[in-house]
C-alpha cells in the first residue's frame, strides 16, 4: 500500500519532502506533479525500481527516460552539450520541455535507447519538484504518468490511488498541474527535432 502526501504547491512542507526523498533514496516508485503533468520517478541508479516502472507503463526498451534535473548547472555530468546547444537549453529553462540528448557514460546503460544512446533531460518549473531535487541531490530518473492504451497522463491524485497504490510507494498530491505531456525536443544532431508537441511552444525550434 503506497502513501500520500497532500504537499501544498507553492510552499511544499520540509518534512514531507524529506519523507518523499528518503522513499527514492531506499528504492521506492513514487508518483509527483510537474509543471505539466504528473510523472512516476524514481532514483536513477535503482534498477528493480526502474524495472517497476517500466511494467506499469508497459515500457520496451526502447523506451527514452528522462532525468529530471533542477538546473543547468549539472548536465554536462549526464548529457554531452556543446556551447550552442547549452544557450538553448537555458534560454527555455526551467519548462514543460523534454530535449533528448547524447548520454555521457554517466547515465546507466538500462535508462538510454539501446542503439541511439541518448537520454532525456528535463528542467522543471515546479517548486515541489525543486524541493526533492535539492533534497536528493541528484536527478530523478522519470517519465510521464500516461497508463498503457492512454494518450494522456493521468491527472486526478485519488483515481492514481485507486489505481496504483498497490504498484508504487508514494503518491504525492501537489494539486491539479496540468494534463498534457512536455514538448520533446531532440538535440542530438545541429538542427534541433520537435519529436512531440507538448504543453510548451516549440515554435523556436522549427
Amino acid at each position: 500500500m503506497s502513501q500520500f502526501f497532500q504537499i501544498h504547491p507553492e510552499n511544499p512542507q520540509a518534512r514531507l519532502i524529506q519523507q518523499a526523498v528518503e522513499i527514492i533514496r531506499s528504492g521506492g516508485v513514487v508518483i509527483y506533479p510537474t509543471d505539466c503533468a504528473y510523472a512516476l520517478g524514481c532514483h536513477l541508479g535503482d534498477k528493480k525500481a526502474v524495472d517497476r516502472i517500466k511494467r506499469i507503463r508497459q515500457l520496451d526498451d526502447k523506451h527514452n527516460f528522462t532525468l529530471v534535473c533542477d538546473d543547468l548547472s549539472s548536465i554536462g555530468t549526464y548529457a554531452k552539450v556543446d556551447n550552442q546547444t547549452f544557450r538553448l537549453l537555458k534560454a527555455h529553462t526551467p519548462g514543460a520541455y523534454t530535449f533528448i540528448l547524447p548520454a555521457t557514460t554517466e547515465v546507466p546503460r538500462r535508462l538510454l535507447h539501446p542503439k541511439r544512446r541518448t537520454i532525456g533531460i528535463r528542467v522543471p518549473n515546479n517548486p515541489i519538484v525543486a524541493a526533492l531535487l535539492s533534497q536528493l541531490g541528484e536527478p530523478i530518473m522519470s517519465t510521464s504518468l500516461i497508463m498503457p492504451g492512454e494518450e494522456l497522463p493521468m491527472t486526478d491524485p485519488y483515481e492514481m490511488r485507486d489505481l496504483l497504490q498497490n504498484q508504487v510507494d508514494l503518491i504525492i498530491d501537489g494539486g491539479y498541474c496540468g494534463m498534457e505531456a512536455t514538448s520533446v525536443i531532440n538535440m542530438v544532431d545541429e538542427v534541433p527535432v520537435v519529436v512531440r508537441e507538448g504543453a510548451a511552444d516549440t515554435s523556436h525550434f522549427k
